[in-house]
Order: C-alpha cells, then sequence, then structure tokens
C-alpha cells in the first residue's frame, strides 16, 4: 500500500484561525503549505473531539490520528500520532492537490474541516453525540462523520485503518452489507455505517475507498464501539445527534460568564475543559494523550490520561471562576469514593477514571513514537510519588466548593482527615508538582501548598464552626509559614527557590500570592516575579521555562505554557499591565489553528511539545484573561 493509501499523505494544507468571537484581530499561519508526500502532521494542526466519556484527535487533513475507546484511558484504535505505520487511523480528504481550513463551530465542540480542490469543495464534520443533559449519548460510543460538497465536484479519498490495543494486536477486517466490520479476535469490536456502499479494496486488514461527491452531496459514515451489528447508516439519527450536540454545546458556552476583552479564547478553554471531564464518574484527566514528548526524540514521554489531583482541582477552580459548578459536585463524589480506599488521609497523586489505584507503567516498544521519540509509554509510574501540594489543591478546591454547597458530614469527614494529615507530615521531603523523577526534596512549591492545606482547612473549620484540630492545625501553619520564609527564599536572586536551601529557581514561585501565601504588594513577591521573568525565560523573553537546572534525564525541555501565563498574570497583579498584556497577546498567538495549547512550546520553533491539548495550559488561559480584566474572583 502507498503512502496515500495508508492516510499520511498532505497534498498541500492552508490553516487559518478560525474561531469565533476573539478579540485579537490576527490569523495564525494563514500561507498556503505543500509539504512533501508522507509528512506527518504535528500537534499542532489537531483539532479535539469527545463525548465526555473519550476523545479523538482531528488533523487538518481530516485523518483521526488518535483516538481510545470505550474510555480515556482505554487502549488506542487510532494512534498513528504515535507510529504512523502500526498505529491506525481514519481518513477522510480529497484526491490530488488541495487545501484546507478547520474551525469549531460556533460555540461548540463539532469540528468543521473544509478542503478545496481544483474541482470543487468539500466540508467535513467530525463529532461525538452527547444528550441534552451533556452526558454521552447512548451505551456505545459513537464517532459522526459528514461529508458534504458544496461547490463543485471533488473526488475524494478514505482510509479506514483501526489497530487494536495501540496497534499490538492483529485487526480482521471485513466488509458486510451496510459496511465494514473490524474485530480483534477476542472481545473489541469496530463497525462502520455508510449511507451508500462503497467500493471497498482491502489489503493487509485496511479498507480503502475512492468515490466523488456531487455538489449538494452528502453522505454520513459512523463509527461505533462495541457494537457487533452494522446497522443501515439512518438508524444512528447523525443529523438529529449532531442537533442535540450542538445544542448542549452552545447552551453550556452561553453559560460561561466572562465579560473581559478576551472571551473568545475563555470559552474555548473552558470547552477545551469540558471535553477532559468524564460525565460518569466526575473524574478530570490532565491531557488525552500519551507520551507525546516534552523533548523532540527525547525520553520525556509520559501517560497523561489519568486524574490528577492536583489538575483536576485546578480545572474545577477555573470553571467555577467562569461560572460553572457542576462539574465541582461531581468531582467532590469522586473524590470521596477515592478517599474511602485510603488510610490515614494519605492521598495518592493521580487516579484512574473510575477512581483506580493501580496505574503500572509499561513501555510499547513496537511503537515508533512521535516523530521517533521513545519510548511509549502507558500508565504512569509517578503514581507511587509523594507530592504534598495535593493536598492544598484539594482543600482549596474544597473552599471554593463549599461556598455554594452545604458541607456534609461525610465530605467533612473526608476533607478533615487530609488535614489532619499534612499537619503531621508536612515536614518530609517530596517529588512536589512537576514530579521529577529523582530524590525527593524539600520543595518549596510543595511547602507553600501544605500551608494552603492547612490555612484553608482552619477556615472552613471556624467558619462552619466544624469539629476539628484547628488549634493544632494553626500551630503547624505558622511554623510552616515561618520556615518557608526563612529557607525557601534566596539573597543571591531575590526570589523563592525552588527547594530549601538551595538558590536554584522554579516559575512554580509565580503561585505564592495567587494562593494567599504572601500578598501581591510584598516585596519578596515583586523580587519573585522579576527574577523569573529575568532568568527563566526564552532569549526573546517571550516563554518562561519551569527551571532550567538538570533534573537527571536526557534533553531540553521545552518552555512550559502553564508557567507563561503565570508570568502574565503575576505581572498584572503586581501592577505591570502593559507588559502583562503583551506576554499574554504574545502566548495568544501560540495557540493553534483552534485555539488549543499543548503543555509545552519550542522556544526556537513554536512547535508545541508535551501531552495535548493540556488542561493545565487552559486552566492558565482562564485565570489570566480574569486577572487582566480585572475579573479573577476574589477568595
Amino acid at each position: 500500500m502507498d503512502d496515500g493509501a495508508a492516510g499520511k499523505i498532505l497534498a498541500g494544507s492552508r490553516y487559518t484561525w478560525a474561531m469565533t468571537d476573539v478579540s485579537l484581530d490576527s490569523t495564525l499561519d494563514a500561507a498556503e503549505r505543500r509539504p512533501a508526500p508522507g509528512r506527518v502532521l504535528t500537534l499542532g494542526e489537531y483539532g479535539l473531539i469527545g463525548d465526555m466519556r473519550t476523545s479523538a484527535l482531528v488533523g487538518i487533513d481530516g485523518a483521526i490520528d488518535w483516538c481510545c475507546l470505550p474510555r480515556f484511558d482505554s487502549g488506542s484504535v487510532f494512534a498513528a500520532l504515535l507510529d504512523p505505520e502500526r498505529g491506525g487511523t481514519w481518513s477522510i480528504r480529497p484526491q490530488g492537490e488541495w487545501t484546507s481550513t478547520q474551525r469549531y463551530l460556533p460555540r461548540t465542540n463539532i469540528l468543521e474541516t473544509t478542503f478545496r480542490a481544483q474541482e470543487g469543495v468539500a466540508v467535513l464534520t467530525d463529532f461525538m453525540p452527547v444528550d441534552e443533559d451533556g452526558r454521552p449519548s447512548g451505551t456505545h460510543p459513537e464517532i459522526h462523520r459528514q461529508m458534504r460538497c458544496t461547490r463543485g465536484r471533488v473526488p475524494m479519498q478514505l482510509v479506514f485503518m483501526p489497530r487494536f490495543e495501540y496497534g499490538a494486536r492483529t485487526t480482521r477486517l471485513e466488509v458486510l452489507r451496510a459496511g465494514l466490520f473490524a474485530t480483534d479476535r477476542t472481545d473489541q469490536v469496530l463497525t462502520l455505517s455508510s449511507a451508500k456502499p462503497f467500493d471497498w479494496t482491502l489489503e493487509q486488514s485496511t479498507a480503502t475507498a475512492r468515490f466523488t461527491l456531487e455538489k449538494g452531496e452528502e453522505r454520513w459514515l459512523v463509527l461505533r464501539y462495541d457494537d457487533d451489528d452494522i446497522h443501515p447508516v439512518d438508524r444512528y439519527e447523525s443529523a438529529r445527534k449532531l442537533d442535540i450536540t450542538a445544542t448542549f454545546w452552545a447552551r453550556w458556552a452561553a453559560g460561561v460568564r466572562y465579560s473581559g476583552p478576551f472571551r473568545g479564547m475563555v470559552k474555548r478553554s473552558a470547552l477545551a475543559l469540558k471535553l477532559l471531564t468524564h460525565a460518569e464518574t466526575g473524574a478530570i484527566i490532565a491531557a488525552p494523550t500519551t507520551s507525546l514528548p516534552e523533548t523532540i526524540g527525547g525520553e520525556r514521554n509520559w501517560d497523561y490520561r489519568f486524574v490528577w489531583l492536583r489538575d483536576a482541582a485546578f480545572t474545577l477552580a477555573a470553571l467555577d471562576a467562569v461560572g460553572h459548578r457542576r462539574e465541582a459536585d461531581a468531582f467532590m463524589r469522586f473524590l470521596k469514593k477515592v478517599c474511602r480506599h485510603e488510610g490515614g488521609g494519605h492521598l495518592q497523586i493521580m487516579y484512574g477514571i473510575d477512581g483506580r489505584r493501580d496505574l503500572v507503567e509499561r513501555q510499547l516498544d513496537h511503537l515508533s513514537g512521535y516523530k521517533g521519540s521513545r519510548p511509549v509509554r502507558v500508565g504512569n509510574g509517578a503514581v507511587g510519588q509523594l507530592q504534598l501540594d495535593v493536598y492544598g489543591e484539594v482543600l482549596e478546591t474544597a473552599d471554593i466548593w463549599r461556598r455554594n454547597h452545604e458541607m456534609t458530614e461525610g465530605t467533612w469527614r473526608v476533607l478533615r482527615g487530609l488535614v489532619d494529615w499534612v499537619s503531621k507530615n508536612w515536614q518530609r521531603p517530596d517529588s512536589s508538582i512537576w514530579e521529577v523523577r529523582g530524590e525527593v526534596r524539600q520543595y518549596v512549591f510543595s511547602k507553600v501548598m501544605s500551608w494552603v492545606a492547612l490555612d484553608r482547612g482552619i477556615r472552613m473549620a471556624e467558619e462552619l464552626t466544624l469539629e476539628s484540630n484547628a488549634p493544632e492545625w494553626r500551630v503547624q501553619r505558622e511554623a510552616l509559614h515561618a520556615e518557608i520564609m526563612e529557607r525557601g527564599w534566596s539573597e543571591q536572586h531575590q526570589s523563592f527557590t525552588q527547594a530549601y536551601d538551595d538558590d536554584a529557581l522554579d516559575a512554580a514561585a509565580l503561585a505564592i500570592p495567587m494562593v494567599r501565601f504572601l500578598p501581591w504588594k510584598h516585596a519578596r513577591v515583586h523580587a519573585t516575579v522579576h527574577a523569573i521573568a529575568r532568568e527563566l525565560t526564552s532569549a526573546d523573553g517571550e516563554l518562561v521555562y519551569r527551571y532550567k537546572h538538570p533534573d537527571g534525564l536526557e534533553g531540553q525541555e521545552g518552555a512550559f505554557s502553564i508557567c507563561t501565563f503565570w508570568l502574565a498574570q503575576a505581572l498584572t497583579m503586581i501592577g505591570e499591565r502593559e507588559r502583562a498584556e503583551r506576554v499574554f497577546r504574545r502566548m495568544l498567538r501560540h495557540a493553534n489553528h483552534v485555539g488549543l495549547y499543548s503543555e509545552e512550546i519550542d522556544p526556537l520553533t513554536g512547535e508545541f511539545l508535551g501531552n495535548f491539548p493540556q488542561a493545565f495550559t487552559h486552566i492558565a488561559v482562564i485565570n489570566c484573561a480574569a486577572a487582566l480584566a480585572g475579573t479573577a474572583p476574589k477568595r
């Protein structure tokens, strides 16, 4: 099979900034591109669709190159993102020369890709259906793809190449009357139903078809997981589900409260965060991908398809800031569930979507990795780390949540146990927010967030007159504050540091005033912001590294998107608004064509690095925009 049949040819592509309701009057990389045949898309050339159960990455070339079914953390069925030859893909695009643009339909997570070919224009609409209440539609995950010709006639090509369990299992593919049937000969099944029969060619467990769309013609394709029957495509009611899905997303987006100048980006970030929630369990994942490298060709490749309590807590705080609170209700139920299985108030840093604790890390040596970046990992070995900051983030979220909800006895019992544990254990060394895979240390950020856990516990106990060990918590809170001020500060650098008695800087120190450990007007806060802007930024001063000193892993990682937004927010809050807005607007220009961000950015090329899209980054977009608009919540 040639590369075109495998779905990896880009005869030409053009993508533009097509998001609605954005206050930046800019266009992102609108120049026509004609890359060489066989070029694999970069991360920035994908949009995300999903149903709050799982998701899929759809490229500007019409290829679904990443999708795990039936859940975010299940094995993949399409993973060309991690190996174009073995991973699997499902592509729909014109034959011959073409260019493309891609956008989200206004205020939705429905993706539309427009192809301009030599003889006409074809539009591809991709979505995963959800019901009116925002829950996944039906028991079987589905992807609906509508092809329609809006001008002339467009010869099209379709490639369906599913590869179960990260491409590790053999796929059996059959042509049946209503479409295609794929199985791994164990317990996994995919069906693909089409409105009209295609003249399929089967070769090496891959189905290809060529056909022509005439002006005014439309065709639906529906992929369904775990259903042994292929139904006629009208049975899937794609048009009705599209209307319901669009209505839900538009209504949800309308509930985003933000009145500042960056409304479009705030709404898009909120919509992206919503896609990372799991409707059934209340879980919130850090990102929907695994092993997208922090360094191209390097070993910094991790699985982010789990519930980091830190990321989830920050996500809920961001959604609460723009008026969406139901997600916090669901997550608090998730938190109580996982805490039932923990002893003595100890928390893991992450859990599976269903609350499971065992997330064993393993390598998939048969996959070549994104741009040759190996190893490809699933599971995450950091699950066994102690990260003290998690307690602060969870207690901060609980303090926000309880302002609009009754604090039940069961919920307080869980939270009190967490504060008690911190009171007795904050002196311990840990691995902290960046979960460095080396020796544990006395990290300043962990100490600050331990202080937050104690402070918020005391506040809730006193304001709600709840039974607690508040006197002891106050003693520990004051001792911890004094210790951080003494041992976490560098006179040489005039900044808070990464760890006690060390001069190395860490952008996480920007969060110190954000969590009210010190007020924004404090001299040490101003000095720290300036030190990080001076010492942890890229050569052009535009992007922020989380730190620059060696951490035991090979390769130089990119600049961290969340840290750059943190810097902009911090500059805003210390009164340097003009500089802050300059940093923020530059970062907005680093968003991809549909307003999404990855974890990191290569300062030299602007290329996305790390898992994508990243919840952390979109949280920071919302918080920074709120600070610039003067609408950041007072807590």
